[in-house]
């Protein structure tokens, strides 16, 4: 099992604001997770992997999959109050779930 965590690299976050878009979208997407996926993911030591994306567009189109696929997810928008407009879409989290389930959506994106 694994989540993963596509984060924008257009807009020129910083690393502590990469850092902090990341976590909330990794806890957002285990928020809605069911607590036997939860529990599995958690026994086998939360693997996550981040991976890089251009585009708001982008991480609509890979929710969509994640969508069809049933795996549970989350798109995160930046609360602008730093570096970033209010409602700028930073990262999107996608799973926990079946490794080749994830990878069906996310198989083609590069490490970040």
């Amino acid at each position: 099992m694994k989540q993963a965590i596509v984060a924008r690299a257009d807009i020129g976050m910083g690393e502590g604001k990469l850092a902090a878009q990341v976590a909330h979208a990794s806890l957002s997407a285990y928020e809605d997770t069911d607590s036997r996926t939860r529990k599995r993911w958690k026994g086998e030591g939360q693997k996550k992997v981040v991976l890089k994306a251009n585009g708001e567009s982008k991480l609509f189109e890979l929710a969509s999959k994640a969508e069809h696929e049933g795996i549970p997810h989350a798109i995160i928008r930046d609360a602008g109050h730093t570096q970033l407009e209010p409602g700028t879409v930073t990262a999107l989290a996608i799973g926990p779930g079946d490794d080749d389930i994830i990878d069906r959506v996310t198989g083609d994106l590069s490490l970040y």
